[in-house]
This record gives structure tokens, C-alpha cells and sequence, in this order.
């Protein structure tokens, strides 16, 4: 009854008494405390002041709690603040220490790769005796001279297998560790002694007597060895030293040493010592070198080309062999056999970097007259090695890129790259290919009196043996016989062609000179013969093929040449001519594409690009 009544009067009140529109009426606990003690007073008074007594003191507590309760939530919410802060705070040093051990673990990780696959030669100082500091020579002055003749022999073994040659009291920057007291320079040389492959080198230095000097080298793996001298003779006795030590340690890189500095007979007899306790590796290149000072000092081909072959069936990826195998090849001759052996060292080298071998594919490059890639990688040999020579020697790097633009009729950059030549000997290969280039500058410039004298001397350097196989430009003793005819001296011509040996260049020329006198069947025979020698390679087709479009068979013509293209894709001159015969034909816009095409690889012939002009004219 109290619930209805309580009900039903609240509803009453509210339809009488209710607040005006826009007045705020109570809330929450103190407007039900009020409904509560308007409804008691209706009924006792008393009650009504006890229920309004006891309904106050529940409000002040209601309220006391609610003020409670934010004090409350505000300090949860200042604690849960500070709980995120060193959370994140924790986050953040925990990331720190990750960082930290993370750096310190890869570089003690890196300390000891570098200690496992270190292979270095560490000279210690030497021993000197008070007398001979006296006179300067202290301890680290010796070993300072022993290690610049290492180093120096380093720097003259060339493309060879090397070694790095440090030294033991090399400057470092130092980061103390107070656990041990230790330098990070220290710990590592720690772990390379204790887990690396390094050559340690210690010496004494004595003086026997008033006149004599002794020094005695000793090191991981070496037996002592004293060399005697005067007192002025420091400089033989650490030549000598180091010699012995780069000779036990690394022979293979000694014998490339030898061969470099022209000691080829010495090159061949430590070859020979060597090569019964060697492994297989060791074995291939003993041989290589070998071959390569025997081909110096004008040995046989046959047997230089045994003595390469040998050392392929030891080591099946060197891929200087196959290099100077086709390299035999070309000099004497053989210069299909030549694209062969070049076909294997791709084979050889399927899936391998090719930086590892392409170096060494120059030949194929000089084969298929793909003169830009000789250019860009003897240029990036030189480089790399700050004047070239890891295919061979410096100067003859440069005269073959010299030789590669002059193929290019880019006389202008072949002539900066002879200035850029130190003079050669006048008996040497370099002296030789020298004449060379320069015959061809003055081919390409139509003085053929001076190309005659250039490729004569040539011819002449080349009839040396030792030279022929280290110039490799098979056939180059007949370009004297091109110019030759051409100057009018066709009694000279037919000298040098008698020389000619199986060389395309030689056979080729041979049906340029027949054709020039007039016998044309006499000239294609002498191009079939061309082609039939060496089939793979573009000469005699590209050859042939000027000839039948001066003889106005065009479509023969047009067909030697698209042979000429395949077999010699990056080779300008028959792209042009194939343009100059289809310009003949009248298909002008075909003439075009071979023109743009041949631009790629001739981009400086200016021939080349009066021919271009002369068909856009036409066209317009």
C-alpha cells in the first residue's frame, strides 16, 4: 500500500506542483530525500523530522563518499601514470641493454670471423744488436724495411693469389675494457693467434764481426734461415728474407712474382721444385705459371699449351687457363680453336659470378670484335688495380683498349689513350703492338704510306716467336699486306701474305688484294677458304660481303653481311655496310635501323654518321 501510495502521490505532486518550464529540478539523492520527507509530513511530523534528519546525514554521506571516491580515482589515475611511465621507462632500458648486447655480440661475432678466416703475414718486430742501433737500426726499423719488401713483392705478383702482409705494431685505435685491461685490438689478436691462420715473421739481426751482418728469420711453419752481408748490404739481406719467407709460405704467389719481374727462368725452376708435394690447386698454378714464363723466353707452343691444359685438368675452374690457352691459340693461328676454348669457359663458368671470369674473356670479346665490352673491361681492370694488369701486363692492356677504339674509328680516344702509354723497348711486345694501333690510326685516316711502314715494323716484331704469343693480334703481320697494296707496293704485299700462316685476317685480305688486281673468282675462293677456316667468327663474311656489294650483287651481299651481324652482333662495320647496301636497294627506313644499330657500338665514326645524314636527307 505504502509502494502505490507512494506511487500515486509522487505522480499527483509532480501533475500539480511540477516545476515551471526552464526550472531545475533536485536530483540524484537529495531530491529523493526531499519526495521522502514531504510524504512523511503528511502523515506525523516527528517522522518527518527523523526521516528528514537521517536522509541529511545519508546525503552529507553520499556526498563525502562520491568526493571520496573521486579523490580515489584521481589517485588511480596518478598511479597508473606513474606505473606506465616506468613501464616504458623499463621498456626503454631493457631495449638499451638488447642494443648494447646485440653490438657487442656482433662484434665479438666479427672478431672472431675475422680471426677464423684471417690469413695474414704478421711481422713482429725484429732483434737488432745495440751496435747496429746505434747506427739507426732499431728493431722496428729492420722489420719496417723486411715488410716493405713484402709488400712490394705483393704489389709485383700482379693478378696472383695473394695474401695480406701486415704489421704487428700497426697503429690502433684503442677502447679500453676494465674487466681485463685489455685493447679490442689485443683481444683480437688473441683470437687470431689462437684460431686464425696467420703467418707470424720474427728475426734477429747480428753482427758477426766488424764487417759482417747476420740476419736470421724463423716464423709459423718456416725453418730459420740466416743470410749473411756487410754492413751496407741491409737492403739485399731483407730482399732476400722476404723472398724466402713469400716463397715457403705462398708459392704460388712467388711464382707469379718471378714472372712478373721477367725472372722466368727462375719462375720455371721453382715451378719444378714445387709441383711434386703440391696439392691440386697448387698444382694448376705452378703449371700456369710455368706456361706463362716459357711463353716469354720463346718456348714451344705445343708444350706451353700442354702445361695450360694440365693445369685445367687439376683445377677445372681456372679461368685464366682457358684465357691463355685461346690466347696460344690466337698467336699461332688457331683462332676458331680459340672461340672453342672461349665456348668452354663459359660452360665452365655457368652459374658463377661473373665477375670471377668475364676479365678473362677478352679474347672472346677481340674474337667477336665486340670492341665497347674490351674497352669497359680493360678500363675497369685498370681501375681496379690502379693501372691494370690482372689480364696482362699494364702497358699492353692499354694498347689493346688503344687498339679496340681504333676498331671503333674513335681515332681521337685511341690517340689520348697511346699519350697516356710510357715508351716501350723497342724489342718488346709492347714496342710491337704499338706499331700496331698506330697503323690502324693511319688506315682509318687514309694515309697508307705510314700504315704500310707501322704494320711492316709490326710484322716484323712479330716474326719473334715470344712476341707473337704475347701479343696475341693473330694475323697482324697481313694487315702489312693490306696496306701495302693499297700504297702501290704490291710486290710487298704478296711478301707479307707469304707470311700470313692460317689466320682469317690473312685469308681475307688475301680476296681484298685478288679482288683489288681484278680476279674476282680468284677472290671468292680466297673468302670461301676465310670462312671455312673459322666458321664462328664474322671477318671473312663481313669481308665477303663488301666485296659482292662492290660487285653489285646486293642480295648476296646483304646475306654475308646479316652472317657477318650474327656471328659478330656488337661489331659496327657490318651493320654499316649492311645499311650501305640496303640504301643501294632503296629500303631506305631498313638502312636506318642498321645505321642506329651500328651507332651503339661506333658512336664517334664519322662516316658512319655522314651515311646516317646523307638517307635522312634523302628521306626529307
Amino acid at each position: 500500500m505504502a509502494e502505490g501510495l507512494l506511487g500515486g502521490v509522487v505522480g499527483g505532486e509532480k501533475e500539480k506542483d511540477g516545476p515551471e518550464r526552464g526550472a531545475e529540478a533536485p536530483a540524484g539523492a537529495e531530491a529523493f530525500a526531499a519526495a521522502i520527507a514531504a510524504i512523511a509530513s503528511r502523515q506525523d511530523p516527528g517522522v518527518a523530522r527523523k526521516t528528514e534528519t537521517f536522509l541529511d546525514k545519508q546525503s552529507r554521506l553520499l556526498d563525502i563518499q562520491a568526493h571520496h571516491l573521486e579523490d580515489e580515482h584521481e589517485l588511480r589515475i596518478s598511479q597508473m601514470r606513474h606505473q606506465r611511465l616506468s613501464l616504458r621507462l623499463r621498456i626503454a632500458f631493457q631495449v638499451l641493454a638488447a642494443l648494447i648486447a646485440s653490438v657487442v655480440g656482433l662484434g665479438l661475432a666479427w672478431m672472431l670471423h675475422d680471426a677464423f678466416t684471417s690469413h695474414n703475414v704478421v711481422v713482429e718486430p725484429f732483434d737488432s744488436p745495440p751496435a747496429a742501433v746505434a747506427r739507426g737500426l732499431t728493431a722496428n726499423v729492420v722489420a719496417g724495411q723486411f715488410l716493405n719488401e713484402l709488400t712490394r713483392m705483393q704489389a709485383a705478383t700482379g693478378s696472383g693469389p695473394r695474401r695480406v702482409v701486415t704489421s704487428a705494431w700497426s697503429g690502433e685505435i684503442k677502447l679500453a675494457i676494465p674487466e681485463t685491461g685489455l685493447s679490442l685490438g689485443e683481444i683480437s689478436r688473441l683470437l687470431k693467434a689462437r684460431l686464425g691462420h696467420d703467418l707470424h715473421v720474427e728475426g734477429a739481426l747480428v753482427q758477426v764481426n766488424d764487417g759482417v751482418l747476420a740476419l736470421t728469420i724463423r716464423g709459423d711453419g718456416l725453418l730459420p734461415k740466416t743470410f749473411s752481408g756487410g754492413i751496407g748490404d741491409l737492403d739485399k739481406l731483407t730482399t732476400k728474407a722476404a723472398e724466402y719467407v713469400y716463397s715457403e709460405s705462398l708459392p704460388a704467389s712467388y711464382v707469379y712474382y718471378l714472372t712478373n719481374v721477367s725472372r722466368f727462368k727462375e719462375a720455371i725452376a721453382f715451378a719444378q721444385a714445387r709441383f711434386p708435394g703440391a696439392d691440386a690447386w697448387l698444382r694448376a698454378e705452378l703449371l700456369n705459371s710455368w706456361a706463362n714464363a716459357l711463353a716469354m723466353v720463346g718456348g714451344s707452343p705445343d708444350e706451353i699449351m700442354s702445361l695450360y691444359r694440365a693445369a685445367l685438368g687439376f683445377n677445372p675452374q681456372a679461368w685464366a687457363e682457358y684465357n691463355n690457352i685461346s690466347g696460344i691459340q690466337m698467336g699461332t693461328g688457331d683462332e676458331q680453336g680459340a672461340w672453342r676454348t672461349q665456348q668452354d669457359l663459359r660452360r665452365a663458368a655457368s652459374g658463377r659470378p661473373e665477375q670471377e671470369w668475364q676479365l678473362m674473356s677478352v679474347a672472346w670479346y677481340q674474337l667477336t670484335y665486340d670492341e665497347t665490352t674490351v674497352v669497359s673491361l680493360l678500363d675497369a681492370d685498370a681501375a681496379s688495380n690502379q693501372a691494370g694488369g690482372s689480364y696482362v701486363d699494364p702497358t699492353m692492356e692499354r694498347l689493346w683498349a688503344a687498339s679496340a677504339e681504333a676498331y671503333m674509328h674513335d681515332s681521337s680516344a685511341a690517340d689520348l689513350t697511346l699519350l697516356t702509354i710510357k715508351s716501350a723497348d723497342a724489342n718488346s711486345a709492347d714496342a710491337a703492338m704499338t706499331h700496331f694501333v698506330r697503323g690502324q690510326l693511319a688506315i682509318e685516316s687514309g694515309n697508307m704510306e705510314l700504315a704500310a711502314t707501322e704494320m711492316a715494323a709490326y710484322g716484323k716484331a712479330y716474326a719473334d716467336p715470344a712476341l707473337a704469343l704475347q701479343v696475341t693480334v693473330g694475323g697482324g703481320n697481313c694487315w702489312a699486306a693490306l696496306a701495302e697494296e693499297n700504297a702501290g707496293h704490291p710486290d710487298k704485299a704478296d711478301a707479307a701474305l707469304k707470311t700470313g700462316s692460317t689466320f682469317v685476317d690473312c685469308y681475307r685480305f688475301r680476296g681484298d688484294i685478288l679482288n683489288h688486281r681484278g680476279d674476282w673468282a680468284g677472290a671468292q675462293k680466297a673468302y670461301a677458304n676465310a670462312v671455312a677456316l673459322a666458321p664462328d667468327l664474322p671477318a671473312a663474311y663481313f669481308s665477303w660481303g663488301v666485296a659482292l656489294a662492290q660487285h653489285g650483287d646486293l642480295d648476296a651481299a646483304a646475306a654475308r653481311l646479316k652472317d657477318a651481324n650474327q656471328k659478330g652482333p656488337h661489331w659496327a662495320d657490318p651493320l654499316k655496310a649492311w645499311g650501305d647496301v640496303l640504301v643501294k636497294q632503296g629500303k631506305t627506313r631498313d638502312a636506318l635501323v642498321k645505321y642506329d644499330q651500328a651507332l651503339k657500338y661506333a658512336p664517334n665514326w664519322k662516316q658512319l654518321k655522314e651515311a646516317r645524314e646523307a638517307v635522312v636527307k634523302q628521306k626529307s
